[in-house]
């Protein structure tokens, strides 16, 4: 049994999940939690995450405090399930993104940092964890991310269909599942992050519940040619963005470059077009047709967004990885205890066709437990 703790680009709860890994069945979900993160917390995070008002003291400090953080959701997890932590082979945490800087001619020296100190979970919980998945995929020239299309392949690939994984976080990413041939995986844009900025923003809500308030409006054309005309979405893959390329900076100077005085519904709905068009024109880019789409992540609960993914993709199925056998919400956290699985095993968890490295790595570092030191 392994637990996966994942923290994403929306920073607003810790989804742990204890799952039953073996090598020749599929994985199964005993038990899942997500641990809310106090709202200090997240007001510290958006400080580090954004470029030039962070400092060393308080990644210090929010790298300590979140460590303690997910070793209490493991915790927790554990007790509601009725499991003790002898059982459990190994914690596989993501930690928090908080800077992401992937291969460019801006950025000669990339790097990419995740907090929510392992040393911490690993004492607190007693288990042994495995941390820092991303940084040794960058060591051999890879951008780090997207780490999860490893885990799509190893659970959704189908011999006789073209498949597609769309996660939609506050970062939005594909994995082509070929019948047969290369899986390619990249991130595509915005997500929900933009669009949950801007709800909490004008209704106070920390989300726009299942789309409601955008698809009450009006998308604006030459708005989104104006957001679509970042640099971003002409990249070829292998491609990774985060909230240093969208964010609500970037917002607020697009909307000032644009000028007119649109309603703040009209700007919603403008973004979840965003969201859709940049997933769209993604999939189409593909080697073929897709025969079917299956959506994981927090942008499964959009009911606006699926159904204009529908409609985009027609006439390939867009449905959650519910119809798979696995929550939408879960897909993130159980390749984390996929990952640390192979971690452990000295297997490595990284693709080369997704994230450009030179060669496949094993990924993370191990943080022994308590009960594996004696």
């Amino acid at each position: 049994m392994f637990i996966g703790l994942m923290s994403g680009t929306s920073m607003d709860s810790i989804d742990a999940l204890l799952g039953e890994l073996t090598d020749d069945t599929a994985p199964v979900v005993l038990g899942w939690h997500s641990h809310e993160m106090p709202a200090a917390l997240q007001q510290q995070l958006a400080i580090l995450c954004s470029p030039g008002g962070d400092d060393v003291d308080l990644l210090g400090r929010v790298d300590q405090q979140l460590g303690e953080l997910f070793a209490e959701a493991s915790l927790t997890l554990l007790n509601n399930c009725g499991i003790t932590p002898q059982q459990i082979n190994a914690i596989g945490s993501h930690g928090q993104t908080v800077r992401h800087r992937p291969p460019s001619s801006e950025y000669p020296h990339p790097f990419t940092l995740q907090i929510g100190d392992p040393n911490i979970i690993a004492s607190r919980t007693g288990i042994t964890t495995v941390a820092d998945f991303r940084r040794a995929d960058m060591a051999v020239g890879g951008h780090g991310a997207p780490l999860a299309p490893a885990f799509h392949k190893h659970v959704f690939s189908d011999p006789h269909k073209n498949r597609v994984i769309v996660n939609i976080g506050g970062i939005a990413n594909i994995t082509w599942l070929p019948a047969a041939g290369i899986v390619i995986g990249f991130d595509t844009g915005p997500g929900n992050r933009l669009l949950d900025c801007w709800s909490l923003r004008h209704l106070n809500q920390p989300y726009d519940d299942k789309g409601q308030w955008a698809a009450q409006h009006t998308s604006d054309a030459s708005l989104l040619k104006l957001l679509k005309s970042h640099p971003f979405f002409a990249e070829l893959p292998p491609k990774s963005s985060g909230r240093e390329a969208f964010n609500e900076r970037w917002l607020d100077a697009q909307l000032s470059l644009h000028g007119s005085q649109l309603q703040p519904g009209d700007i919603q709905s403008t973004l979840l077009d965003l969201s859709v068009e940049t997933i769209a024109e993604a999939i189409t880019s593909l080697p073929a047709q897709a025969h079917e789409i299956y959506i994981c992540g927090g942008g499964a609960s959009n009911t606006e967004l699926m159904t204009q993914l529908q409609k985009a993709l027609n006439p390939a199925p867009v449905v959650s990885t519910a119809v798979l056998g696995v929550d939408p919400n879960q897909v993130e956290a159980l390749a984390f205890a996929w990952l640390a699985q192979r971690t452990l095993a000295g297997q490595p968890g990284n693709l080369p066709d997704v994230t450009g490295a030179r060669e496949k790595v094993v990924l993370g570092g191990i943080y022994p437990g308590r009960q594996t030191t004696g």
